[in-house]
């Protein structure tokens, strides 16, 4: 039986836990931040029975590594690499294979290229592999790349998504400028995309880019499809509510006038002639709107899919259960899974797809 550890205990780990035990997997260990959830039993999360395993402090990880030896870590708690840098190298240390909702994780060669190449040293000298995953993989990503092998020849892929960033938890809602001022958004967030090429190279290589998280989506997708990026900017928008709107992961009322998140447009040039033009929308919904994903591609044929009202939370989860069984057959390194070839529904026991 496949063993993991949970690390993040918050509101999506609710259906990862439970995907994880339908699997026939085990969790075997788990660890949150939160003062509040320290000490309860897994099931209170899941909404079920109690497991007989209770939720640690973080600062508990490599005791509760030790006692549990989980073979691979669900990292469920930030957005960007950097801020789950320590987590990851603990659990690589101690030779667990890690799988990230971490949205920078999906492809982050190409936003934070010294810590990516750090994070695959150590997981090499280690033996396991890390990866990110997630809504991404499949509707991002894995979706777009079977597209494009059914087209003659591409000049433009253009897709948007748009989510609730109330489904995902604070690190997310902060991400996206929720509760900021016009001034205060322009100030932390626009201004990453006011600066030159010569500038942005610079930054990125030293570790201190902000992406969007289209900006490795758009990535992920190159390597997949072969094509080579010659140039890629960045647009960040904010969204603007024209009423007041409470966000209850935030515990805050936003003043109509103020943002409620932000639109994020990343354009791509490759050496092979095709664009890739992706934007991801995430705010605080009202009460009428619903998640969104559409993606076409310009070209010989012409071809747009459009998914209405996904269950985004749920599909994320999902598929970082199943890719479980590609991250501990894959080779040792920080491995992205457009390298793992395409998610797989997983109608046996995870243990039964390992090599």
């Amino acid at each position: 039986m496949i063993k993991v550890l949970q690390v993040g205990c918050g509101k999506m780990s609710k259906y990862t836990m439970k995907y994880v035990f339908d699997h026939e997997a085990s969790i075997v260990g788990a660890v949150d931040v939160d003062k509040g959830l320290v000490g309860k039993d897994i099931g209170e999360v899941i909404g079920g029975d109690n497991k007989g395993v209770f939720i640690d402090s973080l600062d508990s990880i490599e005791k509760v590594i030790s006692d549990s030896k989980p073979d691979i870590a669900i990292i469920e708690t930030m957005s960007l690499l950097g801020d789950i840098r320590d987590v990851v190298r603990v659990c690589v240390s101690n030779k667990v294979n890690v799988i990230t909702t971490c949205e920078e994780a999906f492809y982050p060669e190409n936003s934070n290229p010294r810590l990516w190449r750090e994070i695959d040293v150590l997981a090499k000298a280690n033996g396991v592999t890390v990866t990110g995953s997630g809504y991404q993989d499949v509707f991002w990503g894995n979706l777009v790349s079977v597209l494009a092998g059914t087209t003659n020849k591409i000049a433009k892929i253009k897709g948007s998504s748009s989510y609730n960033v109330e489904d995902y938890g604070i690190a997310l809602a902060k991400a996206h400028g929720v509760g900021l001022s016009m001034e205060e958004f322009d100030e932390h967030v626009a201004s990453v995309d006011r600066m030159s090429d010569e500038e942005r190279r610079r930054i990125i290589e030293a570790g201190d880019y902000i992406p969007s998280y289209m900006w490795n989506t758009v990535g992920w997708l190159a390597d997949k499809l072969d094509l080579h990026v010659t140039k890629i900017v960045q647009a960040c928008v904010p969204q603007i509510s024209s009423q007041e709107l409470h966000s209850s992961t935030l515990k805050l009322t936003i003043a109509a006038g103020d943002v409620i998140g932000m639109s994020a447009v990343v354009t791509a040039e490759t050496e092979e002639g095709t664009v890739i033009e992706a934007e991801c929308i995430g705010k605080v919904y009202n009460s009428e709107e619903v998640d969104t994903n559409e993606w076409t591609i310009i070209g010989e044929p012409e071809t747009q899919v459009t998914i209405k009202q996904p269950s985004t939370v749920e599909l994320t989860c999902a598929n970082i259960v199943n890719r479980i069984p590609d991250v501990l057959n894959a080779e040792a390194g920080f491995v992205p899974t457009s390298k793992m070839g395409e998610p797989k529904y997983r109608v046996r026991k995870l243990d039964e797809y390992l090599k």
